[in-house]
């Protein structure tokens, strides 16, 4: 028999689970965590690491990702992207349905399963799409964080955006509901009213704040009706934040993108149709109104919403240049400059980008360093910037928004399930993520 795979992280400034830092040492065995203590005695370890000077966190779960595969791979696929959520400091993703085939159906479920199986660095959950019409699917599909619902903002079989249908869906069955809330008989209208227009900065009048606030409001009013959960996918307006400050059942969770609260429509002007995504980019109000409600809890929780496409297709003039942006590599350091800046703190952000996400999709033993925790973390370094260069980026789109940023908190370690999977700038690409489970 071979011996357990352990690994010890000596002398790093571990933040704990009530957001407190220990200079200590973590002992990992097995893919879990065993011992977290100011100094552990142990020899026998398979392999250790030198942390002094750096910082432990539990690996980022990033909640909100588009992987492209199958079916559009030529943008991203689930072996890139998940080297990039390596790099970036992301243990686990949750995926959408928006791939060719959609997935919508259990079929479609496994087969990305078994993909993500062979593929994965990191590790992986995947969305049940709703249609309309695919009810069946939506109640029995397994395992999924959820059904995911287009309000808006897309087309074909995974647009749902009338009342009777969305009700439907949220009467029946108990699974958690994300919701791209977008209106789409306002984005259509404006979309007329707006065309001929190839300025990208009209994205964000055309698909404005009150699109996304109807939206929100029909969300939160049928899920209020059934009591049913939900999940507001990319809030992007202070109008939605301020809606939900006043009226949150306990059962509705939201997030908030990076971009969303870095980014405003200034962006359109340095990097043209680069800043174009779903939901759009808004004021630089609106970054401050989306800052306030996740300090105060209001939202509860980060996703990148990472959306490559390629540079050639962005390169096309609006309104054909395609929306969505990549940002599994850069989301840990962004909010972690932040913090740097005053704007939050390291605690909050790691609440934000692993516990508050375990905890709202049900995700056992995932966003935290303590014993019997899994074994995915991340050592960051907060004494160092460096600029984000697009020639060092491993998501096969090769670019970012944040390109020429000058960031820390950059991943130095990154290990899933007590394996290391990227070190210092090199990957280790035999390291195989599990499927998440959710309860």
């Amino acid at each position: 028999m071979t011996s357990p795979q352990s690994l010890l992280i000596r002398g790093a400034r571990i933040i704990l689970p009530n957001g407190e830092f220990l200079l200590g040492d973590v002992l990992t065995r097995d893919r879990h965590i065993v011992e977290v203590a100011p100094t552990i005695a142990d020899n026998t370890a398979t392999t250790e690491i030198d942390a002094a000077g750096l910082t432990l966190l539990p690996g980022v779960i990033d909640p909100q990702v588009h992987f492209r595969e199958p079916g559009l791979e030529h943008k991203e696929d689930l072996f890139t992207a998940s080297c990039a959520c390596a790099k970036g400091g992301v243990t686990s993703f949750l995926e959408m349905p928006n791939t060719r085939p959609l997935t919508t159906n259990q079929a479609a479920l496994d087969d990305k399963l078994q993909r993500a199986a062979q593929k994965c660095l990191v590790n992986y959950g995947f969305f049940i799409g709703a249609t309309g019409d695919n009810t069946p699917d939506l109640l029995a599909a397994h395992p999924t964080p959820g059904i995911k619902i287009f309000m808006g903002s897309m087309h074909g079989q995974l647009l749902v955006d009338q009342e009777a249908i969305l009700e439907s869906i949220f009467a029946q069955g108990q699974r958690l509901i994300a919701v791209h809330a977008e209106d789409q008989a306002r984005i259509n209208q404006r979309r007329q009213q707006f065309a001929g227009i190839q300025d990208p900065a009209i994205h964000s009048q055309i698909q404005d704040n009150q699109a996304a606030l109807l939206a929100t409001q029909l969300a939160l009013k049928l899920s209020k009706k059934y009591q049913r959960r939900l999940h507001i996918l990319h809030m992007s307006t202070g109008d939605e934040a301020e809606l939900l400050r006043q009226d949150k059942p306990s059962w509705v969770t939201a997030e908030v993108t990076p971009q969303h609260l870095v980014l405003n429509t200034s962006a359109y002007e340095r990097i043209g149709t680069l800043a174009q995504m779903n939901p759009p980019l808004r004021s630089p109000q609106d970054n401050e109104v989306l800052w306030q409600a996740l300090r105060d809890g209001v939202i509860d929780f980060i996703a990148t919403d990472h959306a490559p496409h390629t540079l050639e297709e962005k390169a096309q003039p609006y309104p054909n240049s395609p929306s969505g942006m990549p940002g599994v590599e850069t989301s840990l350091a962004v909010m972690l400059t932040a913090a740097m800046e005053g704007k939050c703190s390291v605690a909050q952000v790691v609440n934000w980008m692993s516990q508050a996400v375990a905890v709202a999709y049900g995700i056992p033993n995932k966003g935290a360093i303590a014993p019997g925790y899994d074994a995915d973390l991340v050592l960051v370094d907060l004494n160092t910037y460096r600029p984000v260069l697009r020639e060092e980026l491993l998501t096969k789109c090769h670019w970012s928004p944040f390109e020429g940023w000058n960031l820390t908190g950059w991943a130095v370690t990154t290990i899933v399930g007590g394996q290391i999977v990227y070190d210092k700038g090199k990957l280790n690409t035999e390291v195989r993520g599990q499927a998440l489970s959710f309860v």
